[in-house]
């Protein structure tokens, strides 16, 4: 289980951080030109160089978002402006896409990052600018929300690109886009124009995900242990019922694929902080905030302690908790992760997802009321971060692509480079993992600087509908 560091701060990691930033920029440089517009979107590294992976374009948002996440930590220009360049020429056709969950990922690491730093006043004000960010962002959050399916109870969830029966433990982040375009205080209109609630939808599907695909240990759970996560629950489509677990990137229906549970972890607590905002009438037709929220924290506190029992002790995962050559390590729970064993890879890309959502929780406690227990989690965020960002999992090495090494996108379809020599995919990146490590360093950046917390939906005072 982890060992948590107790004396580390955010202000310790800054060092750290700077090296960071000095490697990701040249990382960003470098797949602008051998990634341009109108090629397919770089999903992972091969011998540390992107490549294309056709499934769904859910990437390039990170892509893109990158370059901003660079501009807003570093202050060049040059990384806004490319950011802002392709999010105009390339990312039109996400927030019109039907066909995925992505909504989140895509426009919310563009177009949505573009208007906070607006809002934020770290870019000029302009009136037409913030108009087309808040245009995009409104039809991202209701195409989102038009991927919907009800269930036995009347109630419902986002359906991912899998199909209606399949409900993803991953879009719980990605929900994100519904929050955003309901700040903006838009509906999705459906039939003799209805006016469907995006925070509805969104509660509803949060709801859902922390009851179906996240384990308590008893009740239905009572097989199970507390905090394990199903990578897709499906449901019976023609009377809404739910029918089993599934998977489609984790090793078992029954074991937990690290991150689909790093996107649990994170997108709960996130949540939480986005509810803050709101008023307590908002939150009334849904069961009141206290209802809510307490649905929020159960689901964000039982993966984050689930994280912390069944993660090696520098807080770097496996790629699945059931993976099954985890056997052939030992007391791997009671070392540092080795990403370089025969046996399983690593997954550091939820670990850098999940150590976010330690951070979030813990500050969402110490914010409530309970300091020592949001101590907990924060620390042990502070400790993921302080892994990752060193060796031998940050890269610094001018020839590989990827900023955060030991990366796995899809094992059960061998898409993972695996090396020469070695049995297992190491060494290699992936976009999204690269852009989490990004965000992470931001969030703690800013903290270490006494700079505004960062959220996705920035200041939200500032917010005009």
């Amino acid at each position: 289980m982890m060992r948590i560091d107790q004396g580390l701060t955010p202000s310790a990691l800054l060092p750290k951080i700077d090296r960071l930033w000095e490697a990701s920029a040249q990382k960003i440089d470098s797949i602008e030109k051998s990634c341009p517009p109108g090629a397919a979107s770089p999903v992972f590294t091969v011998e540390g160089q992107y490549t294309a992976r056709g499934w769904t374009e859910w990437t390039q948002g990170f892509q893109y978002g990158s370059a901003l996440l660079q501009f807003d930590a570093t202050g060049e220009r040059r990384f806004l402006d490319s950011g802002r360049e392709q999010t105009v020429a390339v990312m039109a056709s996400h927030v019109s896409h039907i066909g995925v969950h992505d909504h989140g990922f895509n426009n919310v690491s563009t177009y949505g990052n573009l208007w906070r730093l607006m809002n934020e006043g770290r870019i000029p004000a302009d009136r037409a600018e913030r108009d087309f960010y808040e245009l995009a962002l409104k039809l991202t959050g209701a195409v989102q929300a038009a991927r919907w399916r009800t269930t036995a109870d009347g109630t419902g969830y986002v359906y991912s690109f899998n199909g209606p029966q399949s409900l993803f433990v991953d879009t719980i982040r990605s929900c994100r886009a519904l929050a955003v375009s309901h700040l903006l205080g838009h509906v999705l209109m459906g039939e003799r124009d209805e006016r469907i609630s995006l925070l509805g939808r969104l509660v509803e599907h949060a709801a859902n995900t922390a009851r179906w695909n996240v384990y308590y240990g008893k009740g239905r759970d009572g097989y199970d242990v507390l905090g394990r996560t199903a990578h897709e629950s499906i449901f019976n489509v023609n009377d809404g019922s739910y029918r089993c677990p599934s998977t489609q990137q984790g090793y078992s229906p029954f074991s937990t694929w690290t991150r689909g549970l790093a996107w649990a972890m994170l997108g709960f607590p996130e949540q939480l902080e986005f509810l803050a905002v709101l008023p307590d009438e908002e939150l009334a037709p849904y069961g009141g905030r206290a209802e809510v929220e307490a649905m929020l924290l159960r689901a964000a506190t039982a993966t984050c302690d689930f994280y912390l029992a069944h993660t090696p002790t520098d807080g770097v995962p496996y790629w699945d908790t059931g993976a099954p050559g985890l056997v052939r390590l030992g007391d791997y729970l009671d070392r540092p992760a080795d990403p370089y064993n025969a046996h399983e890879p690593v997954d550091s890309s939820a670990a850098a997802i999940g150590a976010q959502g330690l951070l979030r929780l813990g500050r969402h406690l110490e914010r409530t009321g309970r300091p020592e227990e949001g101590r907990k989690y924060w620390q042990a965020g502070l400790t993921v971060a302080d892994t990752l960002f060193g060796e031998p999992y940050l890269s610094t090495d001018g020839r590989h692509q990827g900023l955060l090494l030991h990366s796995v996108y899809h094992r059960p379809n061998g898409w993972d480079h695996v090396p020469a020599g070695q049995r297992v995919p190491n060494g290699e990146s992936s976009m999204w993992g690269d852009y989490h490590a990004r965000e992470l360093a931001l969030y703690l950046q800013r903290v270490a600087r006494d700079e505004p917390y960062y959220t996705f939906f920035g200041p939200a005072g500032e917010v005009t509908a």
